[in-house]
């Protein structure tokens, strides 16, 4: 049992946040930069201008991103080509985000993605210039300085599509970074293949080598040598298998139709504020599940226990900045 544990997290949920966040800021960027040249480049010479922003919703995989800041014209003939006027989900958008800023894409790579994402409506001169604007931003990010010390480092694989015409996945390897006043901060992205733990050390020593020298405790899911490869960097770290995972594999061997309340049932026991009630829930899952599931009652159990465990107050306490903070995102 880890020296140190977190009560109350539902780090899946603080992973989409932060992303969500990201994805937002950056399409922000790309708007401003596509307005500007618009007027200054695609309609040089006509006296349109700006006329401030409005305000839309755009849902991604990871959630509804909201208050999305969308520029426009005085003459009203500008239009994103982010996405359609009427749009409301994107499948692929956000990615093509995350994977222009993860590390080690060339000039020629960005301006492939701008291109990829704003099609083919605008001259050469637009594009490379929002490019080099995008280029100089990504730069900026993977520069910046991180903290030399970090109480959570999250480690999490997400397989998605990275292009809107191949249905083939890659994984996104995205470490969430909890400092010591309590702030989140995603640190890095890395993209490519399938998860393996030799690519997680690989990742964690260029985040040792950027800064990061000392990691009171890492939470990630069961991939075979994660712990190891986690280890191997950080050797004083504490880990904690991420009880999400978990809560995932679970509820996939329930039936569909019992999955929801399930799930809200153990979120009672996981997000309970301290260990008498964490227990009491843990009961009264029990005698409510227990009898329609006396198959997959070992896997309960061990769930069960492995969320207990989670709940445990050991060496040092994070729960004043776990839970109610808001999410930063270092530019």
């Amino acid at each position: 049992m880890s020296k140190r544990s977190i009560p109350n997290v539902d780090w899946a949920n603080q992973l989409e946040n932060a992303i969500r966040q990201f994805v937002k800021e950056k399409l922000e960027l790309i708007m401003r930069e596509e307005i500007k040249n618009f007027l200054e480049i695609e309609q040089a010479g006509t006296p349109n201008m700006r006329n401030g922003y409005y305000q839309r919703n755009l849902d991604t995989q990871y959630g509804r991103i909201e208050g999305l800041l969308v520029p426009r014209d005085r003459n009203g003939e500008f239009q994103t080509q982010l996405f359609a006027p009427y749009q409301r989900h994107t499948g692929w958008l956000e990615e093509a985000i995350i994977r222009m800023y993860q590390s080690g894409m060339s000039t020629r790579e960005i301006g492939k993605f701008i291109e990829r994402i704003l099609g083919s409506t605008y001259s050469p001169a637009t594009i490379s210039r929002i490019t080099d604007v995008v280029k100089e931003d990504i730069e900026k990010w993977h520069a910046r300085p991180l903290h030399q010390r970090y109480s959570v480092l999250y480690l999490d694989g997400l397989y998605v599509k990275l292009r809107r015409d191949t249905v083939e996945k890659e994984v996104i390897y995205v470490v969430l970074g909890v400092n010591e006043e309590g702030y989140r901060e995603i640190l890095d992205f890395f993209v490519g293949g399938q998860e393996s733990a030799y690519v997680w050390q690989e990742i964690l020593q260029q985040l040792y080598q950027r800064g990061v020298k000392e990691v009171l405790l890492g939470v990630f899911d069961g991939l075979p040598g994660l712990e190891e490869a986690f280890k191997a960097v950080y050797p004083k770290a504490d880990v904690q298998r991420c009880v999400v995972h978990k809560v995932r594999n679970t509820l996939s061997r329930v039936r569909k139709k019992d999955q929801f309340e399930m799930a809200e049932d153990l979120k009672l026991i996981y997000r309970s504020p301290n260990k008498e009630i964490a227990l009491e829930m843990f009961q009264q899952f029990q005698s409510k599940w227990s009898h329609k599931y006396p198959s997959m009652w070992g896997r309960l159990n061990c769930l069960l226990f492995s969320l207990f465990l989670a709940l445990k107050f050991l060496d040092f306490s994070l729960s004043h900045f776990i839970g109610q903070h808001a999410i930063h995102i270092s530019r």
